[in-house]
């Protein structure tokens, strides 16, 4: 069993967990350096239940060795698109299900968590793993859980609180991506959506920016996420719209000799939490 270190012996190492049921991510950050000591990734390959996705976790934890550390804090962070965004002035912590009914079929067993954004005034609401967190409770003790929508929301409307224009931002996952929407420094739209083909992908973006009347010639995509620079997905988008580029963290991290090249449009969630 991983323990959760005391202040005596700790180095800040923080971990961070990143679980969806396409795949699983980790990385091991080193505060005190800003140094990311551990990174790794595995795509499952096929969409897995939650309960195959903890034998996912447990496997990891059994076999790899960096994640038998100890650690300051952990952080679990739930990829999926049981989620939505409510406005903080019309939040109220009752109506957890009201607002999730209109966008998935909330079952009467669910648990549903939220989290607060108040630098933005906004609330992300989501149904979380309760197996995994449950695992992760009785293996440390002590962590904390968010939503990506929540980490990937807050840090893009930091990065765009002084733009004056539009820019949409396609975070690619396994099997589907976010869709965020700014506008002048404010949160217009964010949804998930599915897809096989790079042909879906450019469906989804492109209904979507219609639908909220924006132009392709003057808005900006900005990809951020699971794919290379030389991506179909790039390639096809470029057909149809005239400003595209790669994101970047807001932080700078150093890497460890044993972490691997990675560009910094590339574990964008897994690393904006920090």
């Amino acid at each position: 069993m991983v323990q959760t270190t005391n202040k005596t012996d700790t180095k800040l190492n923080t971990l961070s967990i990143q679980v969806s049921l396409n795949g699983l991510s980790f990385c091991i950050l080193d505060n005190s350096k800003s140094q990311v000591m551990s990174l790794s990734h595995e795509n499952f390959g096929i969409q897995l239940t939650p309960k195959q996705a903890l034998e996912k976790v447990k496997y990891a934890f059994d076999h790899n060795d960096q994640l038998k550390k100890s650690f300051d804090t952990i952080e679990v962070i739930y990829q999926n698109d049981l989620y939505t965004v409510v406005p903080k002035s019309l939040f109220k912590q009752e109506l957890l299900s009201d607002y999730l009914k209109f966008n998935i079929k909330v079952l009467e067993n669910d648990f549903i968590a939220y989290d607060e954004l108040d630098q933005h005034d906004i609330v992300s609401v989501y149904i979380p793993y309760t197996n995994i967190n449950n695992f992760f409770f009785e293996s440390f003790g002590s962590f904390t859980y968010k939503h990506a929508s929540s980490i990937l929301i807050n840090s893009l409307l930091i990065q765009e609180k002084n733009n004056k224009s539009t820019t949409v931002f396609a975070n690619i996952n396994e099997i589907s991506f976010d869709i965020v929407v700014i506008s002048k420094g404010n949160l217009i739209l964010s949804n998930t959506f599915p897809y096989q083909t790079k042909e879906d992908f450019l469906y989804y973006l492109m209904y979507t920016t219609e639908q909220l009347k924006l132009n392709p010639e003057e808005f900006k995509l900005v990809f951020l996420g699971n794919l290379l620079k030389d991506s179909d997905f790039f390639k096809i988008a470029h057909k149809y719209i005239r400003n595209i580029s790669f994101g970047n963290l807001l932080r700078n991290f150093k890497l460890a000799p044993n972490v691997g090249f990675f560009e910094p449009h590339q574990h964008f969630v897994l690393l904006s939490h920090f």
